[in-house]
């Protein structure tokens, strides 16, 4: 499994960057503006400071919602950098642009994805990357992780390429249920990435074993 992170904070990404297992960022026009980031000329710079503290590949996302307008939009951003991919959102016109993306070798990532269906279809029109909202679909009480399942049984079907992002990632449990049922990637809020470090017994285990050394010094 794919670790992302979802933020546009660069220390947050820096310091995933830091632990050596994580391998792209999600962001959204949402977490450019938590970071006070505003001015499109501020935010593709931005894009491409992110894209410079990490390996892997960075969503950035198109403000368009139709398809020239999204065309426009994505092909200024690939051309950024060579680790973006453009973020399209599932309507009429996205999927139109996810064709027109893919036959030009330029990365998506489809978003907003809230049903199978919707899944299909873009990984129909060449979509690098689908955006299954697990959490949001969590907080209108429908079970994000079948979502997934469904996605991930359609796609092993037919060979698809398009890659499971599980996105709307809120605690560790979420990672390790995404990763249980086979989705590729997921994308969460750093602090649910460092949560699986924990556990009461890895502490107690290190206290006992310091201790111990401290003794037969």
């Amino acid at each position: 499994m794919k670790f992302f992170i979802d933020t546009a904070n660069l220390d947050q990404i820096k310091e995933a960057q830091a632990l050596g297992i994580l391998d792209g960022v999600t962001t959204n026009p949402s977490l450019m503006a938590k970071e006070g980031i505003t001015g499109q000329d501020n935010i593709l710079k931005h894009y491409v400071a992110i894209c410079e503290a990490v390996d892997g590949d960075v969503s950035a996302e198109v403000i368009s919602v139709d398809f020239e307008g999204m065309v426009k939009e994505g092909e200024a951003l690939a051309a950024l950098h060579p680790q973006i991919v453009v973020k399209i959102p599932m309507i009429k016109e996205g999927v139109k642009a996810l064709k027109y993306f893919s036959s030009k070798g330029i990365k998506t990532n489809c978003t907003l994805i809230f049903s199978a269906g919707q899944a299909l279809l873009a990984a129909k029109a060449g979509a690098t990357y689908v955006s299954p909202f697990i959490g949001r679909l969590d907080d209108v009480s429908t079970d994000g992780l079948n979502l997934i399942q469904e996605i991930r049984l359609i796609y092993d079907n037919y060979a698809f390429d398009t890659e499971i992002l599980a996105a709307s990632v809120r605690h560790t449990m979420h990672i390790i249920d995404c990763a249980k049922i086979g989705a590729d990637v997921m994308t969460g809020p750093l602090s649910a990435i460092t949560g699986l470090l924990n556990h009461p017994l890895t502490d107690i285990g290190l206290a006992k074993f310091l201790a111990d050394h401290k003794k037969g010094n």
